[in-house]
């Protein structure tokens, strides 16, 4: 009997200790699963596109790479000072549940932010064309890529708003809207650029600009969808996130700035070496431009389940560094790491396994120059799959560190490691020893796999380097 008992109480003790864990890994998917749907709507909406421009051939197959690549990068910027404002909010809730003044601060400076740094980026956008015709592109593909980008362009401000929206509902860990949202702007897209590319549904046939222009009312439908739910939800309106919105609160635009800044050229170096990447594959060749176009569209879409975690490890930790719960930070943290990283584990393998099969899915080996972007797409997506279980390491491990409200060393490291080793390395195997873009692949991962260890290991330092809050 007393055996019996002795049973019973080692069998309480070891359940009390697992349902931390796994209460945590409840929370954590149920939060992470919007968000990741949410970022896979954002890759079927360039899926879409990439698909649809496929079907004009590889020229505008390579300009929109292009174009899109520098937008992303620029914008990136932009999403990165925008989304400092998730982990001050959760801060904030893990302090004050109850709290609303403050959340409506943070939000209001955030579409400050977004506002001011727009101006900037759409005056070096505009002359995308001339940069790169200066740069020594194809005269065409500079051309075209210029026109492309005076359409789509605009998209940005809408798009940091949906960021904004995005970031105050998944503090409040209610994300589903976003995902809404999200598939709600795939079908607008589809509809609307199909008409615009091709001059269906009674609309004129407007090709590279067509899909542009889609893009952008795209981004506005959803911002407009988002911003209405906030305003007429229960649970959201309470806050009057739009109202006053004039009103100035420098102090608090100072700190999102503050934070925001290095997250924002942390995700700008990230997205930047990616587009450098298109630059550079211009230079070898239309096709090794159109082919990295495919593969990278393959890798994002995968990348979609590590980046929703590395969203809700923010959320998550952030609200333990609000209660200064240091044991839920470390749960938080570590849950998020496992699941991203065990997922682009099994990504790796599938993208290994048939690569052939993903890229013939955007691509028409029967059309003209087709056959050659196809072989070029398959050499990549066998990289590719080396570096999917290090980005999702690297993007997870940031999130987690942003949860910490710890980003300038997350952004040294990202500069360091994208662009002095994947950038600096790929670009000399592509071009002084022959590998072409193939050898740009293989420095992105090794970038990649210097970001994932530098920044797993400040993780693990987080008490040394006094990162943690104590109690």
């Amino acid at each position: 009997m007393l055996r019996y008992s002795n049973d019973m109480a080692t069998a309480a003790i070891l359940q009390d200790r697992q349902s931390p864990w796994r209460d945590e890994f409840r929370a954590t998917m149920v939060l992470a699963w919007p968000l990741i749907l949410t970022n896979v709507t954002m890759v079927l909406i360039n899926s879409t596109d990439v698909f649809l421009l496929a079907r004009l051939g590889p020229d505008a197959l390579a300009a929109s790479a292009l174009g899109t690549g520098i937008l992303f990068a620029m914008m990136l910027v932009g999403i990165g000072i925008v989304i400092a404002g998730s982990p001050l909010m959760a801060a904030e809730l893990g302090r004050k549940s109850y709290s609303v003044r403050d959340i409506r601060r943070t939000f209001r400076q955030s579409m400050w932010s977004a506002t001011v740094v727009c101006i900037p980026i759409w005056a070096a956008l505009w002359f995308t064309g001339d940069f790169l015709a200066w740069a020594g592109q194809p005269e065409r593909l500079a051309d075209d890529t210029g026109q492309f980008m005076r359409a789509i362009m605009w998209l940005l401000w809408p798009q940091l708003g949906v960021v904004a929206l995005r970031s105050f509902m998944a503090a409040l860990e209610l994300p589903k809207w976003t995902m809404v949202a999200g598939f709600a702007a795939v079908v607008v897209n589809a509809v609307v650029n199909y008409g615009l590319i091709f001059g269906h549904f009674g609309l004129p046939r407007l090709e590279l600009v067509g899909a542009g222009i889609g893009s952008t009312l795209t981004s506005l439908f959803q911002f407009l969808f988002l911003a209405v739910i906030a305003m007429r939800h229960p649970k959201f309106r309470r806050y009057h996130l739009f109202g006053r919105w004039w009103r100035a609160d420098w102090q608090r635009f100072a700190t999102i700035w503050k934070l925001g800044f290095p997250i924002g050229l942390h995700m700008g170096f990230e997205a930047m070496v990616f587009a450098a990447a298109i630059f550079l594959m211009g230079y070898i060749s239309i096709e090794a431009a159109a082919a990295h176009a495919v593969a990278i569209q393959i890798a994002s879409m995968t990348f979609m389940v590590p980046m929703g975690l590395a969203q809700a490890a923010t959320v998550r930790v952030g609200l333990g560094y609000g209660r200064r719960d240091v044991e839920a930070i470390r749960r938080s943290g570590w849950t998020a790491y496992a699941l991203g990283v065990g997922f682009m584990t099994a990504m790796a393998v599938l993208i290994w396994a048939i690569p052939g099969t993903l890229a013939g899915f955007f691509l028409d080996p029967e059309l003209k120059g087709n056959a050659e972007v196809l072989r070029l797409a398959v050499s990549f997506l066998i990289i590719a799959a080396i570096f999917q279980i290090v980005d999702g390491a690297q993007v997870v491990g940031t999130g987690m560190l942003r949860g910490l409200q710890d980003t300038t060393w997350p952004m040294l490291f990202a500069a360091f490691g994208y662009w002095v080793v994947g950038l600096g390395f790929g670009a000399w195997l592509a071009f002084y020893r022959g590998y072409d873009g193939v050898g740009i692949w293989i420095g992105l991962a090794l970038g990649l796999g210097i970001v994932a260890a530098l920044v797993l290991s400040r993780w693990l330092m987080r008490h040394r380097l006094n990162l943690v809050p104590t109690a």
